[in-house]
């Protein structure tokens, strides 16, 4: 029984960083103001979620790591525009990840645009080997051009 209850413990722990990990806005409006507000930058993940093969890695090797968590909750407003394919969007949220695709030019996923917490762009990604030891270090990069 004792085993059991700190295996459970073990879980909810990972689990608990996969949650801070997984905290991803829809409303780039509500993430702006909260960047500005907590002195932190905006990423934009323009994904499909669903379909992307590229975004499906990205994700699996450096957004759901623990190392990624970290990082963002003491640097990053983390925002998910999504273009799926099986999976429904509201008509809204279609309409607003439609427009800001307009707005920063997207033409492939995954595309990772940094905005600072005055909304200006100050920085461009993609998916790129090595993890989340990689991925952190362009956003640093990112983060000090700033």
């Amino acid at each position: 029984m004792k085993k059991f209850a700190m295996g459970l413990l073990a879980v909810l722990a990972l689990l608990g960083v996969n949650a801070a990990a997984s905290e991803w806005l829809t409303d780039l409006p509500k993430a702006q103001s909260k960047a500005k507000e907590e002195k932190r930058m905006v990423l934009l993940d323009f994904t499909g979620s669903d379909w992307c093969g590229w975004c499906i890695k990205l994700h699996n090797e450096v957004f759901s790591k623990p190392e990624f968590a970290e990082y963002a909750r003491k640097n990053l407003v983390l925002v998910e525009v999504d273009f799926p394919r099986k999976k429904k969007l509201g008509a809204e949220q279609k309409k607003a990840n439609e427009a800001l695709q307009q707005k920063y030019k997207i033409e492939g996923y995954p595309t990772i645009i940094v905005l600072d917490g005055e909304g200006k762009k100050i920085g461009e990604l993609g998916y790129m080997p090595g993890g989340p030891k990689a991925f952190l270090a362009e956003l640093e990069k990112v983060k000090r051009k700033a």
